[in-house]
């Protein structure tokens, strides 16, 4: 058991507050919202309301996003964890079931910076336009399947001198059937489809956002 109960989360989200791990300075631990899991319940349409408490709660959508074929099966040294931080499974903490992951640092040695806030500092500059490249390359290379690809959910972290990208929320696959996880052509396919998603909500965050992102994200283009 892990006691958080005198921590505060260095980052929190919608759904997760993320702690320093107590006892491992490169890990972190994720763990969901008090009540968040019977919030998002509450609000579902009826027919998503029916399913289990796992469909709700991002911790186990990540461990499922982990357990993929691509990620479940790469050796220590595979390129599928370039940009991708190291999982070690879930543990007991005082505030609920905990996913712990490798925690990425920038050069300071403070937790890396999203993308969502270098695009607010800096745009999108070349060393991110390179990074973005590298990371969609990676995708498409190693077939890791992620849902939307979220400036959120993506921090920079420099590495051999240059910044490169890590997905730190929403791995695993969205598509209603599994065909992705066995099909090469659905695969590749639907990493496709979520680079460029991926694009057009980066140029929507540098934009002026007269469009909401919903409404944007059904325009053709970027």
């Amino acid at each position: 058991m892990i006691d958080l109960s005198n921590s505060t989360p260095f980052a929190s989200g919608g759904n997760r507050h993320c702690y320093h791990h107590p006892h491992f300075a490169d890990r972190c631990v994720k763990v969901m919202r008090p009540g968040r899991v019977a919030e998002l319940r509450q609000r579902a349409p009826w027919y998503k309301a029916l399913a289990r408490d796992s469909q709700f709660d991002d911790n186990a959508r990540e461990l499922a996003g982990y357990q993929q074929r691509v990620v479940r099966n790469a050796p220590a040294d595979s390129p599928v964890w370039a940009h991708l931080p190291r999982w070690y499974g879930m543990t007991d903490t005082s505030a609920g079931p905990g996913a712990v992951s490798e925690l990425l640092l920038d050069e300071q040695g403070t937790p890396a910076m999203t993308l969502e806030t270098h695009l607010t500092h800096f745009g999108l500059d070349t060393p991110i336009q390179g990074a973005l490249d590298r990371f969609s390359q990676w995708l498409r290379a190693t077939g890791v399947l992620s849902k939307n690809l979220l400036p959120h959910n993506l921090v920079v972290v420099t590495r051999k001198g240059q910044a490169e990208l890590y997905l730190v929320d929403g791995l695993g696959s969205a598509a209603f059937l599994p065909l992705p996880e066995y099909i090469s052509v659905s695969r590749k396919r639907y990493i496709e489809r979520r680079i460029e998603k991926m694009w057009k909500r980066i140029h929507w965050e540098i934009s002026d956002r007269s469009i909401p992102w919903k409404k944007a994200e059904r325009l053709k283009g970027n």
